[in-house]
């Protein structure tokens, strides 16, 4: 029973690591990091299939920790779909590297790994290369902006085969 409870403990901690060789940015704000961001592009995963303009909007809770509202709007009916969440940084708060959950006490990572420094884009990673999104305070990027983010996911390992662009 206690091997089993320490696997279950292994597994959960490693879903808020960030992927080999990718690195959080530091001297991280969150609050300038807080407001509303969108989507601009995603790697395809279950929770989000077959969703459009998704935004994301952080602001702080009262434990201290980052109170997450996920929308979208599901392209089949046109309803609005909403996840709620909360984050928490995973070690210094200056680093942004934040374990993020939607689902009791599972957390998952979420990794900002580019950050311009005006806090208008910003390139993240879950715990894999399976997850990468680009984020903006404007639904739309520069092609520049766009050409970066491409380019560094793929210096990272990223497969962009399936990326989606909003």
């Amino acid at each position: 029973m206690k091997r089993l409870f320490l696997i279950f403990v292994l597994l959960i901690n490693g879903c808020t690591s960030a992927p080999d060789g990718v690195t959080p940015v530091s001297k991280f704000d969150i609050n300038r990091y807080l407001g509303t961001w969108y989507e601009v592009a995603r790697l395809d995963h279950s929770f989000e299939r077959g969703l459009r303009d998704v935004t994301a909007d952080y602001s702080l809770r009262g434990d201290g920790g980052i109170h997450v509202v996920n929308r979208g709007i599901r392209e089949e009916t046109g309803e609005v779909s909403e996840a709620i969440g909360r984050a928490y940084p995973v070690g210094e708060s200056s680093v942004a590297h934040l374990k993020v959950s939607f689902f009791g006490p599972f957390f998952g990572a979420y990794v900002v790994f580019e950050l311009d420094p005006e806090y208008q884009h910003a390139f993240v990673s879950g715990p894999s290369r399976e997850y990468l999104w680009l984020l903006a305070r404007t639904p739309e990027v520069t092609e520049e902006v766009m050409t970066r983010f491409r380019s560094r996911a793929r210096e990272l390992g990223f497969s962009l085969g399936d990326l989606i662009i909003n």
